[in-house]
């Protein structure tokens, strides 16, 4: 009997045992670059919200809280009511509003102002807040809204003798996605800062932790839009200098205050950046001296991760002579939140002082 033949043995599927062996390695190979590339991000994160930040508590003799209300103060017109993805909230069905502060009264408190008919009040979720008065005394007032956590901007007129707010304009436009803050350099002109790219909260997110640095400042105004400075990491914070010849604008993840030159055709060019050990919120400036106050977080993650038995610490600091080589920066408050939880912004007015927070109380200072 001739031997049988021997058959040809059948490749096993996948390939040769070496190359599935090695495509194995590739694949366990790239998936340790990216566990370590999100390593790397996450602890840079950390490292931008300042998560291990504490702070040692700075009294002021003569404060009181705010009665009654939980509000973002700025300057003498504030809001209340912020809602925010991923920020705490005290009051998450109540809509916001915008309340006044008369600093000339021996006793100053809050009142709400009436909104005029035809403005969605249910909806308002104010956040930045800027006021401009016209050559006649006629007062603008900006409000940066999030309805359903869109993206607008509301102008409205102050009627004094009503102690109302007439609603003008609502404003939208794509380069404005993500709007934090505004200052406002004309009657329906301003500059506001994104401090995302994106509008999508997914998006946002991803933009953060990967440090894209994407947001800007954009100028808007009826005949032009365009965006005049770039590369924060986080722009938030944005005002001008009493002279009207400078911009301040607060990189919050970044701890930083930039200081752009404005030009007459509404251009900002950088003159200077200020690096300070804290997140930098919002930027409130004494029209009597230019000093710049500034409502800041010692520690971004309890913002974000709130727990009330270790909530959100407030700081206070004030920027004298911004422009020199060495400007002054004093830690005016400081406050481990027993008092105040999560300082966004610090306002001075004839030796008054207003500290606001994002969703606690208002404390109210004489210095």
């Amino acid at each position: 009997m001739a031997p049988p033949t021997e058959l040809p043995a059948r490749p096993e599927r996948g390939g040769a045992p070496g190359s599935r062996a090695m495509g194995r390695l590739v694949a366990v190979g790239l998936l340790g670059i990216a566990l370590a590339l999100l390593g790397e991000r996450l602890v840079a994160l950390r490292n931008r919200l300042k998560a291990s930040g504490e702070v040692e508590s700075v009294d002021l003799p003569n404060c009181h809280l705010i009665k009654g209300i939980g509000m973002y103060v700025k300057i003498v017109v504030g809001h209340i009511g912020l809602k925010f993805p991923g920020l705490h909230s005290f009051a998450p069905d109540k809509p916001g509003g915008i309340l006044m502060m008369d600093l000339k009264e021996e006793k100053p408190r809050a009142r709400e102002l009436r909104i005029s008919r035809g403005f969605d009040l249910a909806s308002f979720n104010p956040h930045g807040i800027s006021t401009f008065i016209d050559n006649d005394d006629t007062v603008y007032l900006f409000v940066v809204n999030h309805p359903e956590f869109k993206n607008t901007v509301e102008i409205f007129k102050f009627e004094e003798a009503e102690n109302s707010l007439l609603h003008l304009k609502t404003i939208k436009h794509e380069l404005l996605p993500s709007v934090n803050d505004i200052t406002a350099v004309g009657p329906a002109h301003f500059y506001a800062t994104n401090d995302h790219y994106f509008s999508d909260p997914f998006l946002k997110y991803l933009e953060t932790y990967l440090n894209l640095r994407w947001a800007n400042v954009v100028y808007y105004s009826p005949n032009e839009v365009k965006a005049v400075a770039e590369g924060f990491d986080s722009a938030n914070g944005i005002n001008i200098s009493p002279d009207n010849k400078y911009i301040y604008v607060a990189d919050i993840l970044a701890h930083e205050i930039h200081v752009l030159e404005k030009h007459p055709n509404m251009n900002l060019t950088q003159l200077k950046v200020l690096e300070l050990d804290t997140l930098v919120d919002n930027l409130s400036i004494d029209p009597s001296s230019g000093d710049i106050w500034v409502g800041c977080h010692p520690n971004g993650q309890k913002l974000f991760v709130y727990d009330p038995n270790n909530p959100p610490s407030s700081e206070v600091l004030r920027i004298q002579n911004i422009l020199s080589e060495k400007p002054t920066v004093t830690t005016v408050y400081a406050n481990n939140g027993s008092v105040l939880q999560g300082s966004s912004v610090a306002s001075v007015y004839d030796g008054k002082l207003l500290i606001g927070t994002l969703y606690h109380r208002a404390l109210y200072c004489e210095l």
